[in-house]
């Protein structure tokens, strides 16, 4: 019996690991202008940026800043509403996408910078609502859909760039009415709590939270038990239970990982701005515009690396200790990379923006590792 159980715990021990994010992009449309922003709903992955053509199995096809392909083929589907200005933002919840950008009309509709969208035919719904200014980010959680963005009001209710809306009755929820006195780029819900990310220095005119804070799911009110220390704008961030992981610009850009009371638990630098952080398997996936880590925290003017760097081009991945992995699939161009998400059907990696190469193959404006 005991030779039995050690045979097993050996078995135990040395099975494989949990399969990793590879070098490699997998098969995936791919597109003729930049890609801002990925969602998902079951199998289906939906694309949203300024492109007008999509390119798959050899041919290109019309898709208006809107598209979606199959997660387990990466086959592009009909769904294809159009949109006639940049879609900046998706989010998905069941029987609907949400999609918030520079657009006025939406699937032949009148709908400005704000729309419902029907998952699988090229409908719109009812929800109607108008922003004064520019919505940048997405994120439903507690039966709301939350906006984040650069605006002053919504359906002329005074809103100053962050609103809530009903996933119910489409509504405004005027209950919810935090501020910030400067944009808001990134948005994430967990739990009763909404985490916000941007060019900030006040919300609700606390002045010690800037550029990244929590705010109550339900009232807006501030949360004061997470106080963290961001010295730049805050371009994207990712939640998990061990924490918040944000990707700054700034002198050079950093990827910071706190701990959910703010405490700093590790960061990198960078050459370059970062703009995207996604979480897979325990590793943050950082995009952006650099094309070196730098070895220690020290850089200088336009981000060089004071104390040596190693090479990471627009893409790189890091451990939860802070470790930077060998992950390093490069991608091209000045700006890079935009937007990347986990696709939870399949654990694939997305990865959006500019580039129009990933290791030296071409992979215009998307690529699925």
């Amino acid at each position: 019996m005991r030779l039995f159980v050690l045979i097993l715990l050996l078995v135990l021990s040395t099975a494989a690991p949990a399969r990793a994010v590879t070098n490699t992009a997998r098969t995936a449309p791919t597109f003729n202008g930049t890609v801002h922003a990925v969602a998902y709903l079951g199998t289906t992955v939906y694309v949203g940026g300024s492109f007008t053509r999509a390119s798959w199995g050899g041919r290109n096809w019309p898709r208006e800043r809107l598209a979606a392909f199959d997660s387990r083929t990466g086959a592009l589907l009909r769904w294809s509403p159009t949109a006639d200005g940049t879609v900046r933002a998706l989010a998905t919840a069941p029987g609907a996408v949400y999609v918030a950008g520079d657009f006025h009309r939406v699937a032949g509709k009148r709908r400005d910078s704000i729309a419902r969208l029907h998952p699988t035919g090229n409908t719109i719904s009812p929800f109607r609502q108008y922003l004064t200014g520019t919505p940048h980010a997405l994120v439903i959680g507690n039966g709301r859909l939350y906006l984040g963005g650069a605006f002053t009001s919504v359906s002329g209710h005074r809103q100053t760039n962050l609103a809530a809306f009903s996933l119910a009755t489409g509504r405004l929820d005027a209950r919810w009415h935090p501020a910030t006195d400067g944009r808001v780029h990134t948005l994430a819900a967990v739990g009763g709590r909404i985490f916000l990310g941007g060019a900030f220095t006040t919300v609700n005119g606390d002045r010690s939270a800037a550029r990244l804070a929590a705010v109550d799911a339900g009232s807006g009110t501030l949360d004061r038990h997470f106080r963290p220390t961001v010295t730049a704008e805050v371009n994207d961030i990712a939640v998990d239970g061990t924490g918040v992981y944000a990707a700054t610009g700034g002198q050079g850009g950093r990827a910071i990982a706190y701990g959910l009371d703010g405490r700093t638990r590790w960061q990198r630098v960078f050459d370059g701005d970062t703009t995207a952080v996604t979480l897979a398997g325990g590793t943050a996936y950082v995009g952006g515009h650099f094309d070196r880590v730098c070895l220690t925290a020290r850089n200088g003017p336009h981000g060089s690396c004071l104390d040596g760097s190693v090479p990471r081009v627009k893409l790189a991945a890091i451990t939860a200790a802070g470790r930077l992995t060998e992950w390093n699939p490069q991608a091209n161009g000045v700006i890079g990379v935009r937007v990347l998400g986990t696709d939870p059907a399949t654990g694939a990696l997305d990865a959006g923006g500019d580039f129009t190469t990933i290791g030296g193959r071409i992979r215009p404006r998307f690529a699925r590792f």
